[in-house]
Formats: structure tokens, C-alpha cells, sequence
């Protein structure tokens, strides 16, 4: 099987890490039609790559799909794609996992991604396509919820980590666990449930979004 991968370094180490007895190519646009499988791990950072996917046939196509909805892209085009485009849960610390958060649009989808991923022996969770899927959107929000704790000036960063790993046994607190995903991807994430949404629970903090900000100075 022959399965291409495009994304960060820290995606694709983990990605390596999940299929460790199949090779993983590095993707190329000019031999997408020789690949069995893309896993296009970035692919909510770069959506207009929709546009070099949609008319190709008989492929699957794995992309990272927490920050934007698959239905919004195919309203955007007009139709659904030729290939079997499936969304995932690949923002940094969630891919390399005993089972995949994915998403679909249709059961037939659905049914052909299963049936590979059985054959890499891999374990998938479909839940309901929207913007967050379901653990983005809890973790985010957690984290989201410590920085306007420090912001109140009611514990610091250290505290909450330590707190919410001494009493919750969560694997990591939620300002060490948001420095792996990527401040960048919570800060996203959260903006774009949103304006989904308009629930005020992923209103970012004041404290996250300077941060946030902050990458952009020199």
C-alpha cells in the first residue's frame, strides 16, 4: 500500500509512530495519482488544497479537519468530490492514539475508510462533522478556561497544571498540554468554534490571545 503524508514535522513523527510497519511517503502533487492513501495532516491550515482533491477518483484522502467543517468546503464547491475525503483529529498530540477521531460525510465514506484502516490496523471513532469535533473542543476549551483563571489572578500556570493532573489524572495540565498542541492551533481552534457558534465558552481569554499575538512581534 502506498501511502503519502503531508504536514508539520511533529504531525508526521507522529503519524510514523501510529503506522510504524507501513512507509510513508512525502507527498507530491505530481504523483497523487500513484498514492493508495494521502494523509494530509495540516490540510485545515491550508483548505484551498480542496481544490487539487476534489475531482480526483477512487482515492482516500485523510485530512485534518478540526478548524473548518468538511460540508462548509463542499458547499464552497458546489459538489462532493470524486475521491473519499475524510476528516481527522490531527492537530500535534492527537494522531499518534489508540484510536483515530475521524468524521464523514456520508456512510459509504465512512465504510471505506474503516475497511483500510483495518487493513494498517488502526482503530477510528467516527463522530459528527463539525468545527471542534469532540476532544479538540473539550481540550481547548479547558485550556481556555485556565488562562482566564491566571488572568483573574486566581492561580498560576504552575498551580493549574498541578492541580489538574494531582486531581482530574489528566496526562498533562492544560498549559503544558496547549504548548504541545501548539498555542497557534488552540488559539484556531477556538476562534473558529466561535464564530460557529457564538458560545460564549470559546470566547477567548484576553491572557490566550496575547499570546497568541505575541509570535507576531519581533
Amino acid at each position: 500500500m502506498k501511502i503519502a503524508v503531508k504536514g508539520q514535522v511533529n504531525q508526521v513523527e507522529e503519524l510514523k509512530n501510529l503506522i510504524s510497519g507501513h512507509s510513508l511517503i512525502p507527498f507530491k502533487i505530481s504523483e497523487i495519482d500513484t498514492y493508495d492513501i494521502i494523509f494530509d495532516l495540516d490540510f485545515d491550515d491550508s483548505p484551498e488544497q480542496i481544490q487539487a482533491y476534489h475531482q480526483i477518483k477512487d482515492k482516500l484522502i485523510i485530512v485534518g479537519s478540526v478548524k473548518i467543517q468538511l460540508e462548509e468546503l463542499y458547499a464552497e464547491l458546489g459538489s462532493n468530490p470524486l475521491c473519499t475525503i475524510i476528516g481527522m483529529n490531527t492537530l500535534p498530540t492527537f494522531i499518534n492514539r489508540d484510536v483515530l477521531e475521524c468524521c464523514a460525510i456520508t456512510q459509504q465514506d465512512e465504510k471505506i475508510a474503516t475497511t483500510f484502516f483495518d487493513q494498517l490496523n488502526l482503530k477510528s471513532r467516527f463522530v459528527k462533522s463539525r468545527v471542534g469535533l469532540v476532544t479538540p473542543r473539550i481540550i481547548c476549551m479547558i485550556i481556555n478556561e485556565a488562562y482566564y483563571t491566571v488572568q483573574e489572578g486566581t492561580a498560576s500556570k504552575e498551580d493549574i497544571d498541578l492541580g489538574m493532573k494531582l486531581g482530574t489524572a489528566y496526562p498533562k495540565g492544560p498549559f503544558e498540554w496547549s504548548q504541545e498542541i501548539g498555542l497557534d492551533h488552540v488559539y484556531e481552534t477556538l476562534d473558529a468554534l466561535y464564530q460557529d457558534t457564538k458560545d460564549e465558552r470559546y470566547k477567548i481569554a484576553s491572557l490566550l490571545k496575547t499570546e497568541y499575538l505575541k509570535k507576531f512581534i519581533s
